[in-house]
């Protein structure tokens, strides 16, 4: 594998993106075009060992960790400069209208009568919208995305499938010996106007409900990543993480690692699902989503980015985000069901984080 210091800068790489025949993934530390497949793996495990031999794998996780992964060591691999971006700037945009949903309103309902039984303290339920759309082209909508900021990535899936999207959500990354996380649990859509979104930033920062929710994804990560490190720090209470459609309420757990040998790879595959997708007891919650989701997540909620062979990487969990193929685009998003939660708002905050990807595509309306 050739490995390219583009002279380029992001957006100018992110705009050699090319469906299909590449995978392009950016962050606030840079942007990355991988070309061509030398090898592939469709387990971390075999992940792992390719990168005994090759210098870099980018990919994707699906949800299941069970189930076939796309992770490739490419021919050329070109790095650039992050892209700038505005992510905290709301989009003053027509908003995406109500989307109905029976079928999730039955189904939070059904979570929250669960969560009082004692079945589980939290779960994450998620809705998907299939959409025709005749020769559609990735990249476009990719460039689009970038400029929301987070981790926009556009993932060669094979046999003409792509997954897209833009995550505001760090799983884990490795640099050196420092690894990072920030994960996000509890959000509320955001208003163009100034005042409201003051408002609701505020009332988020409050929100029993919320904090509560974002303590279990907050824990799970940190225990997750303190038998790997010799020093975590893990902030006593969240902050607020903007994109231009939510605010979400996030935790920057940063530590240093004990074994160098440890990859970003590895603590990835450790952490992954958390219980920003999941839920908790993780058990009860996988048994909650297969019963109450009428689909299959595929890569949805599962992880995306890249490892080298140094042990560096970056891996999002992969939210916004669509998988298109020769027969339409199928659109996710998901929200954190606990205890008081109110299946009409979470219908509301699922139809906000659906609107990142509906309005990179152009679509206002959406017919049931």
């Amino acid at each position: 594998m050739s490995v390219v210091s583009s002279t380029l800068n992001g957006a100018a790489l992110l705009a050699a993106y090319r469906p299909g025949t590449s995978s392009v993934f950016a962050s606030p530390r840079g942007t990355l075009l991988a070309e061509g497949v030398r090898a592939e793996a469709t387990t971390v495990a075999e992940a792992a060992s390719l990168l005994r031999t090759q210098r870099f794998v980018v990919g994707a996780v699906p949800f299941d960790p069970s189930h076939p992964a796309r992770l490739v060591a490419p021919e050329r691999l070109h790095r650039a400069d992050p892209i700038t971006t505005t992510a905290t700037v709301p989009t003053a945009r027509r908003a995406v209208p109500p989307i109905p949903d029976d079928a999730y309103v039955n189904a939070v309902t059904r979570a929250v009568a669960d969560i009082e039984a004692g079945t589980y303290t939290k779960v994450v339920l998620a809705r998907a919208l299939r959409l025709t759309v005749p020769g559609f082209d990735a990249a476009p909508v990719v460039r689009a995305l970038a400029r929301a900021g987070g981790y926009t990535f556009g993932v060669d899936l094979g046999a003409g499938r792509t997954l897209l999207g833009a995550s505001p959500e760090l799983l884990v990354a490795r640099h050196g010996r420092t690894v990072v996380a920030h994960p996000l649990a509890g959000s509320v859509p955001r208003s163009t106007d100034p005042a409201e979104d003051a408002r609701r930033a505020t009332a988020l920062l409050a929100s029993a409900k919320d904090l509560h929710e974002h303590t279990f994804a907050r824990a799970a990560v940190a225990d997750g990543l303190r038998r790997f490190c010799s020093e975590l720090r893990v902030p006593p209470e969240p902050a607020l993480t903007a994109t231009p459609t939510m605010w979400h309420l996030g935790s920057r757990i940063t530590g240093e690692i004990t074994d160098p040998s440890v990859s970003a790879l590895t603590l990835a595959a450790a952490l992954h699902p958390t219980p920003a997708v999941c839920g908790t007891p993780p058990e009860a919650a996988r048994r909650a989503i297969a019963e109450l989701e009428p689909f299959d997540r595929g890569f949805f909620a599962g992880m995306v980015g890249w490892s080298d062979a140094d042990g560096d990487g970056e891996w999002a969990v992969t939210i916004r985000c669509a998988t298109a193929g020769p027969d339409g685009l199928d659109v996710y998003a998901g929200a954190g069901i606990v205890a008081g939660s109110d299946p009409q708002a979470e219908l509301a905050e699922t139809t906000a984080k659906l609107g990142t990807m509906l309005t990179a595509l152009g679509v206002t309306d959406v017919a049931r």
